[in-house]
């Protein structure tokens, strides 16, 4: 990996605990307050307004640096090392593509690898699960998944905005804070915290619905530490935050593709199909190793 000159002169110091502390602090406990109607109403992730408390949730980390640089780091301009601006367009356009364009083929081949391995049972002659929750259609099933599909490529624009409210936290800010530590100790570190930071949901039945409390954060764990190093490596090759925005926003967008190819009667296991689950996490961790030989290669 290759840190930009700015994070590298970071690195050269040691880890400012006192604004990590804050910064957690204030993330943790915003997105708990934001949280906290779908624990107070009792119909958990049923509330009405759901959807739109998971987006807010994900504003959170933001708020976190906003705190550390209203308070601890007072004299530094906000978005001063957070990856938000300084290197241009022209220098992170290729790792923005990259990322735009590589979480759904990712996640198909998670479904891929899924049903080679038989956790994954797709309905590909009658698509019955698509069919089943949607009623009778007018066209094909296969039009309606092709829309779907390619729908992923645009709709996922809209989710890079509150994907940005997260990776200005966690890659933006806090990966160059930590980095002192070194860059795939920074990650994990990060990983592990990022996918605690889910708890508030994740306690509710959020991603992992068919397992308990415990192993949903477990998973999520494990999940974000995966896609730690990934966005992470983003960041520090783009040097900047807005490639990592754009692959977050994007997987967000292609998660749910394992609906479309389902059998009815059978729900779909997110603890080991598509990219949340383990069949995701080996395509994700084989993505990275083969585009950083690519990348170390054309240097």
């Amino acid at each position: 990996m290759t840190a930009s000159a700015e994070t590298r002169t970071v690195a050269a110091g040691r880890v400012d605990l006192r604004a990590v502390a804050v910064f957690l602090t204030v993330t943790f406990g915003a997105s708990w307050l934001i949280a906290s109607p779908l624990w107070f109403s009792g119909r958990g992730l049923a509330t009405p307004g759901a959807t739109l408390l998971l987006g807010a949730m994900m504003v959170s980390p933001s708020l976190g640096v906003l705190a550390v640089r209203l308070t601890v780091q007072r004299g530094r301009r906000l978005t001063e090392g957070t990856g938000l601006g300084g290197t241009g367009f022209r220098r992170w356009w290729r790792w923005g593509l990259l990322g735009w364009l590589a979480p759904l083929p990712l996640a198909l081949l998670a479904l891929g690898l899924a049903t080679a391995v038989g956790v994954y049972h797709p309905d590909l002659a009658h698509l019955s699960g698509l069919t089943a929750a949607l009623g009778p259609l007018p066209v094909s099933p296969w039009v309606l998944v092709a829309a779907q599909l390619a729908q992923v490529l645009v709709v996922g624009w809209v989710d890079v905005i509150p994907a940005l409210g997260e990776e200005w936290g966690w890659r933006g800010w806090l990966l160059p804070e930590l980095l002192p530590w070194g860059e795939w100790p920074a990650m994990v570190v990060i990983g592990v915290v990022w996918g605690l930071w889910h708890a508030p949901v994740l306690l509710l039945g959020y991603n992992y619905p068919l397992e308990g409390p415990a192993v949903r954060l477990l998973l999520m764990v494990a999940f974000c530490v995966v896609l730690s190093v990934l966005f992470g490596w983003l960041r520090l090759r783009s040097e900047s935050v807005w490639p990592a925005a754009i692959a977050h926003g994007f997987l967000n967008a292609a998660a749910g593709s394992a609906l479309l190819f389902s059998t009815a009667g059978q729900p779909v296991d997110n603890a080991t199909t598509g990219l949340l689950g383990w069949t995701g996490w080996l395509v994700l961790a084989a993505a990275f190793l083969g585009v950083t030989a690519v990348v170390r290669h054309a240097r």
